[in-house]
């Protein structure tokens, strides 16, 4: 068997091409965005890979590849399956053929998203089973048994990891077995190699699309019926899960007993009661494990892998075996409400701590040290017995300060010279700008404070509409990426024409989409397929709607500012596109510049109009930092003095 050092996205990319994944498709977003390209950086031709425009055509797409018997993965955050939610709800009554994963990327905090919705309460509603990873070797194993649930009860599946388990590096045993995941027996072909061909041996080609409408054509009827059986299904598989799935468990844990020691086997047993024990779920396992460890604790763990359907005869085998449990999880109390609702149900008087009762709080992420804390109190541990040890010592060490490092634009950004350019041209007149959700919501940042307003993607443009129509007064711009344009942005556009309203669009166009990584979007042209196809122009749309619309460099502030005014003495809909590419995928258009200190009068106009990390103040001068600066070139037009210079070619 092979053992990878592997990421949780990249042992969930290699999970698929292990599972015999044919077709994933997906939408950028953090913390998933590594499950895709590890996919297609695996590919050997035989997996169709794309980005798609947004998260609702990906999962669609991949729809139409599973009913026509090709094993399909969808990637996405957990705001992203807010877009994909229509045709989930609908899939989740009409079963899929061959197996069809998503993986949903949850992520606490929130550390990069806008909410911290928690996809375990969103697969209970949706009635799609949850899978719960709590390491990279469960990363592995889990996307490679969603498979295999998906194709047994014929119903999509979520492999639901948050942000530490999809960026954290652990070791992955492949092919041969899981890693954290498996019983013993599941290493039995630990000698084959795992680019061994007999891996693939009785793995078929995919039959294609077979008609049957009375599957997959969703009535009122059918979906009355099947209502039925998504029921039935879902009894069916917490019972499953409760009975014969591993990382589903509950073992004994801490400094003194391993939790596969035969002495603690018989806990399950109402005589053999323990008085205190945790239930927990995800990274919250481990950190688990780590505080009984620290504290020298033994108590019993309930380890719940599959959030929904919920092990329910586990769960009271658990609740059997304590009197008092603390429920540790990210982020709502999944767990907790069933253990509550569990002990209503059987008439169990149990004492249960978690976020309800407010032991633990519900925003966030949790920790090591604050599972230490609470289960030191619970357990009546003195907090000097507590004190962490050996490395743990780094953790309770005094910390230097760490200098506040907000997020900001990066030096040379076009998008700093778009919001610039429409803050000039713009003036004193009363109105509102509507931002959305990339980069460019960097731009509420001061000094250039140009955000007034931010939802979700595509939300910018339709949320102006409404502003507009009940303040009439003022002018009101929306500003959009060009990979979000397409991704939500067009309905927007068309309700705006439909509707006559009376909004200024500024599609930011840097070529990328580049808050996630760098990925290609309908825009560029460029496929995850290794071809380029027909780039899709963002004019060519606007014209196609009627929309009057103009493309402006906005590093040229002359010509950016006219196209500002003139945008604004006209009514109706219309668009600037501020077409620049994002100085991650191009090359610097200039030297740096620089600063002649005999012209310099120290005003700091250049740092206090637009902010740009490149422009700082050492020893009460202000200079350019070489390394930072992209010779864009935008402070040069608003030095009063031209005390900033062209840097030599």
């Amino acid at each position: 068997m092979t053992i990878h050092l592997y990421m949780g996205n990249e042992a969930i990319g290699m999970g698929a091409v292990h599972a015999g994944v044919r077709f994933v498709a997906g939408y950028p977003g953090t913390p998933s965005t590594e499950v895709l390209e590890t996919v297609a950086k695996a590919n050997d031709g035989s997996i169709h890979v794309e980005w798609s425009t947004n998260e609702k055509a990906a999962l669609e797409a991949a729809i139409g590849a599973s009913w026509s018997g090709a094993r399909a993965l969808v990637t996405m955050k957990q705001v992203g399956l807010n877009v994909a939610s229509d045709p989930l709800m609908t899939l989740s009554y009409i079963g899929v053929k061959a197996g069809l994963v998503l993986v949903v990327a949850d992520d606490p905090g929130p550390i990069s998203s806008q909410t911290e919705q928690d996809t375990r309460s969103f697969g209970k509603f949706s009635k799609v089973p949850v899978l719960d990873p709590s390491s990279s070797g469960e990363c592995y194993g889990m996307i490679q048994d969603a498979f295999e649930i998906s194709e047994k009860y014929s119903t999509p599946v979520i492999l639901r990891p948050t942000t530490r388990i999809c960026h954290a590096c652990g070791t992955v045993k492949t092919r041969g077995g899981i890693a954290d995941c498996a019983p013993a027996e599941a290493f039995k072909h630990a000698d084959v190699d795992e680019n061994d061909p007999s891996w693939d041996e009785g793995r078929t080609k995919p039959e294609g699309f077979v008609r049957d409408t009375l599957r997959w054509v969703v009535f009122p009827r059918t979906s009355y019926e099947n209502h039925g059986k998504v029921e039935r299904r879902a009894t069916q598989m917490a019972e499953d899960f409760a009975e014969s799935y591993h990382p589903n468990r509950i073992e004994m844990s801490g400094k003194r007993r391993a939790y596969n020691d035969p002495s603690w086997q018989n806990l399950g047993k109402a005589s053999d009661a323990a008085s205190f024990g945790v239930a927990c779920g995800g990274i919250s396992y481990h950190y688990v494990r780590e505080a009984l460890e620290r504290l020298g604790a033994d108590v019993p763990i309930m380890k719940v892998s599959t959030p929904y359907p919920f092990p329910v005869k586990m769960a009271q085998s658990f609740l059997n075996m304590c009197d008092e449990i603390l429920v540790v999880e990210e982020l709502d109390p999944v767990i907790e409400r069933e253990l509550v609702s569990l002990c209503g149900q059987d008439y169990l008087k149990r004492t249960i701590h978690g976020k309800l009762d407010g032991t633990l709080p519900y925003a966030g992420e949790q920790s090591v040290e604050n599972v230490t804390k609470v289960l030191a109190g619970l357990l009546g541990i003195p907090a000097e017995q507590a004190a962490f040890t050996s490395a743990g010592d780094l953790a309770t060490a005094p910390k230097p300060a760490i200098p506040a490092r907000p997020p900001v634009l990066c030096a040379g950004c076009p998008h700093r010279a778009s919001f610039y350019a429409v803050k000039k041209a713009v003036g004193k007149r009363p109105a509102v700008f509507c931002g959305d959700i990339g980069c460019y919501t960097l731009g509420n940042a001061a000094p250039l404070d140009m955000v007034d307003t931010c939802v979700c993607m595509g939300a910018d443009i339709t949320i102006a509409q409404g502003i507009k129509t009940v303040d009439p007064e003022k002018i009101v711009f929306s500003f959009i990426g060009d990979s979000t344009f397409f991704a939500s942005g067009i309905t927007g556009v068309i309700n705006a024409v439909y509707n006559r309203h009376d909004i200024i669009i500024c599609v930011l166009d840097n070529s990328t989409t580049a808050m996630t990584g760098m990925q290609p979007h309908p825009g560029t042209g460029h496929t995850m397929m290794g071809v380029d196809g027909s780039a899709v122009s963002i004019p060519a749309i606007f014209d196609a709607l009627g929309v009057d619309n103009v493309t402006v460099n906005p590093l040229d502030a002359e010509a950016a500012q006219a196209a500002v005014r003139d945008a604004i003495e006209k009514t109706g809909v219309r668009a600037i596109i501020f077409k620049s590419p994002c100085v991650n995928i191009s090359k610097p258009l200039h030297p740096p510049v620089v600063i002649n200190q005999e012209t310099c009068i120290g005003c700091h106009k250049c740092i206090d109009q637009i902010g740009c990390p490149g422009i700082i103040i050492r020893d009460g001068r202000v200079e350019i930092d070489e390394t930072l600066c992209f010779g864009c070139q935008l402070c040069r037009s608003i030095c009063p003095t031209g005390a900033i210079e062209k840097g030599e070619e």
